[in-house]
């Protein structure tokens, strides 16, 4: 109308329509993004593609095509690079030893599986997490939400599998559905994905039944290696890591060299033998039935490639356990526990979190057989992985050199199969990039970068989000990121954690949408938020507590100590621990933050009646309100 009648009012009016236009659609935007944002609710990885979804619209996943010929060559590709790796191992070995095989056998026998009941059955259907499979008939949430009518149907299918000690052949195949491995690579070459298996539900539900009753006898026997951590309840990467940092700490505090060593495994979960598994089973005391129904469960298996709506012919797996299963991690476990085993019998400490095995050799540094000792260690684990079909990469292991002088390190040269093995300075570690003096100034500059990078794109959905939705998407992408390890922060110098402490007061200000010029601190306490060095703290008391009631690795628990005096006094009985004395810590900055000083000290200055509380959620509520407290001095 204004085009044709451009009079005033008609501009008025077409003024009037466009604000009207414009505040309709942002209002369906923030009723969309909130929606979006509302279905991944405590789901960190899935709320992460959800943003990265509605700020990246342009449907990028990285899958050349979805035809039946790109499904053909996935699942040959995928096939023969197992088939490759195993024939490697078949032109060095002529035959599995027997040590491999077998297993010290334990003393407690498990020779078939507990009836599930109505309620059992209810409860694993509950808590299964609704991934459909394309081979499910119906939709996995829809089995979730009508288990009331349907969880007797299942209660028969699950008792009469353990029973017969057999897992159901149409349970077997694995639906693979390549994933990039990371967003940089080329989409166009297979070797840049990972073949990640969907199956079929009913089959996990099983498999959770059979992995509730295996986890219970494998904590009755204590079998697995403590250093461990790989699924296992109650332990973390994190646990994993504050051993492995502390026990570095006090060896550099001494005026040792260590030298930290990485693994690298190619396609672990892919080339177990099933043989040599069945072998483990056995000789941790199983038999009968169940021994029966998990060699039911491994063999016979086959996997297809899905793009779209196209599918591969199935491909026949006779090696391999699949990484989308329930019991898989589990039986991972159980392979790898001899390994460990004969790291430690080569006299230098270790730790296993999945296929990440890293090993750690220290000694004095004028100590000239250091490195032949490593060496020995070196290759017999290579023995060791050759005679399990596991394969190593000497090409992508790595090695840190941990000592106060960096010319300490010279004429160290680990070799592992024939390669030599450059020290480094910087190597990541479970998430967390280590440096050779343990300064932790690496790791702190590159969370700092990261999260400042995902706030910067959380100022895009700022107009359409809601402030709490806005708060559950900073904690998700923001303060895990700060959160992550942040025992290690405690003590780190004041211009180092300020990187960090930049980041959270950004985060508080883009939620409450105060200017720059605001002060900070007022936010923080108004958000409930604790600064960054009492976040530390929070985490190392929370490690703490847990390690004392039981409820952490056996490794965390043994680098703290319970006080107890010579002869009774008034501190007797109050849940006090031992602080090393400060002789012992040699380097301001280095033994002082190993955890095995830091926890002590700040677990003695907690009021009484806070280190007694029974519960580990009265104990945090509690904790959170008292630093609170000391933060703000409220």
């Amino acid at each position: 109308m204004w085009r044709s009648e451009p009079s005033g009012s008609n501009r008025t009016r077409l003024s009037s329509y466009l604000r009207a236009y414009a505040t309709a659609i942002d209002a369906a935007k923030n009723v969309f993004f909130a929606a979006n944002i509302a279905s991944t609710k405590n789901l960190p990885a899935e709320l992460f593609l959800v943003v990265r979804g509605l700020l990246y619209p342009a449907p990028v996943d990285g899958i050349p095509d979805d035809s039946a010929a790109c499904c053909e060559a996935f699942a040959r590709f995928f096939a023969d690079k197992v088939t490759s790796i195993c024939s490697g191992f078949d032109t060095i070995l002529t035959a599995v030893s027997g040590d491999v095989t077998r297993a010290p056998a334990c003393s407690i026998l498990m020779d078939s599986f507990q009836s599930v009941l109505l309620e059992d059955v209810d409860k694993v259907l509950g808590e299964v997490r609704a991934t459909t499979c394309i081979l499910d008939p119906c939709p996995s949430w829809l089995v979730r939400e009508a288990r009331g009518g349907l969880a007797e149907w299942v209660k028969v299918v699950v008792n009469a599998s353990l029973r017969e000690g057999i897992f159901p052949a149409s349970l077997k195949l694995a639906v693979i559905q390549p994933l990039v491995k990371k967003p940089s690579l080329d989409p166009t070459q297979l070797e840049n994905f990972w073949p990640i298996s969907n199956l079929p539900f009913l089959g996990k539900v099983v498999e959770r039944v059979v992995a509730a009753q295996l986890q219970a006898f494998l904590d009755d026997t204590d079998f697995l290696d403590p250093a461990q951590s790989g699924f296992r309840s109650g332990h973390c990467t994190e646990t994993a890591l504050v051993a492995i940092v502390d026990d570095l700490r006090q060896e550099l505090d001494r005026g040792s060299v260590s030298l930290l060593v990485q693994l690298d495994l190619s396609a672990t979960f892919d080339t177990i033998a099933h043989g040599i598994l069945l072998g483990r089973l056995v000789g941790m005391g199983l038999g009968g039935t169940v021994l029966q129904w998990l060699r039911s469960f491994l063999e016979g298996r086959s996997q297809m490639v899905s793009l779209g709506d196209s599918c591969s012919s199935p491909q026949p797996l006779s090696c391999g356990v699949s990484q989308g299963s329930v019991l898989s991690p589990m039986l991972f476990n159980i392979y790898m526990k001899p390994l460990g085993e004969i790291i430690q019998s080569c006299g230098m400490r270790c730790h296993l979190y999945a296929d990440d095995v890293q090993l750690c050799h220290s000694f004095p540094p004028a100590t000239k057989e250091a490195v032949q000792v490593l060496n020995w260690c070196l290759a017999t684990v290579s023995d060791w992985m050759r005679e399990n079909r596991l394969k190593l990469n000497p090409e992508k292991t790595e090695v840190l050199l941990i000592s106060r002088r960096a010319e300490q390190g010279m004429g160290l040269q680990p070799v592992l199969d024939g390669v030599a093995l450059p020290l480094k300075t910087q190597v990541p570690s479970l998430g967390v990039l280590l440096d050779s003096s343990l300064s932790l100034e690496p790791q702190v500059s590159v969370v700092a970068r990261g999260a400042f990078v995902q706030l910067r794109r959380m100022c895009q959905l700022c107009p359409f989000l809601g402030r709490s939705d806005l708060a559950m998407v900073v904690h998700a992408l923001v303060t895990s990121r700060l959160d992550y390890c942040n025992a290690f922060y405690v003590g780190l110098p004041l211009k180092t954690v300020w990187k960090l402490q930049l980041v959270q007061h950004a985060a508080a200000k883009l939620i409450t949408g105060m200017t720059y010029r605001e002060r900070t601190t007022p936010l923080l306490s108004q958000l409930h938020w604790l600064p960054i060095c009492y976040r530390a703290q929070f985490k190392v008391l929370v490690l703490t507590y847990k390690a004392l009631n039981g409820s952490s690795p056996i490794y965390l628990s043994e680098h703290i100590s319970s006080y107890e005096p010579a002869r009774s006094l008034r501190s007797s009985g109050v849940a006090l621990l031992s602080v090393p004395p400060a002789s012992e810590a040699r380097l301001v900055g280095t033994g002082d933050r190993a955890f095995s000083v830091v926890a002590p000290g700040l677990w003695n200055t907690l009021p009484r009646e806070m280190r007694q509380i029974p519960t580990l959620l009265g104990f945090k509520k509690t904790l959170k309100t008292w630093l609170c407290v000391q933060a703000f001095n409220q």
